[in-house]
């Protein structure tokens, strides 16, 4: 396993829409522990497939100890209840919003052995299938932010951003043994 390097806003991969996956490839399961182990790293709760450069409709999430590997997922159900909550993104260190979202979600999904499944999501996991889902469509939690808040957080992130030359994030061994200040990053 290895450690990936994750984009950050700006770089045009995390806006684009990603593709079907017909089938799960050895390649695709080695993929599948790396972004573990690349979310792990980082501190996060969620990666998808475009937060590491790759175009592949794939997710990994753990929450709740429910660690759960997404292919092709779809909100097939969502709660017409929404709540509100802080979100952060690997993608986009150190800038957090509130989000509104749907307080319950039923999602779809294909699982790493190729089998289709469906998996209910509630408070935070709900939050994070949400968010991750959205990934694979170009959308990032900013985008659902208010105009002023949203310009707020693009402001904030310019002076970020210096810090990810070429719009990558590299993980440092630091970063992998410090606990980051905040435990969940989708």
């Amino acid at each position: 396993m290895s450690l990936l390097e994750i984009r950050v806003l700006g770089d045009p991969v995390l806006r684009q829409e990603t593709n079907v996956v017909t089938e799960v490839t050895p390649e695709l399961r080695r993929l599948v522990d790396d972004m573990f182990e690349t979310m792990y790293a980082a501190k996060g709760i969620g990666l998808a497939a475009p937060q590491i450069g790759r175009l592949e409709r794939l997710s990994v999430v753990d929450v709740d100890e429910q660690r759960l590997v997404l292919f092709n997922p779809e909100i097939i159900e969502s709660d017409p209840k929404r709540i509100k909550g802080e979100e952060g993104c690997l993608s986009i260190p150190e800038i957090y919003g509130d989000v509104e979202r749907s307080a319950r979600v039923l999602v779809r999904a294909m699982d790493i052995d190729g089998k289709a499944y469906e998996v209910e999501g509630r408070d935070l996991l709900s939050r994070c299938l949400q968010h991750e889902i959205d990934h694979l469509h170009g959308r990032l939690f900013i985008d659902y932010l208010s105009a002023l808040k949203r310009r707020a957080a693009t402001s904030k992130w310019a002076k970020e951003k210096e810090k990810y030359p070429g719009n990558i994030r590299r993980l440092t061994a630091s970063e992998v043994a410090a606990h980051h200040h905040r435990d969940e990053e989708l």
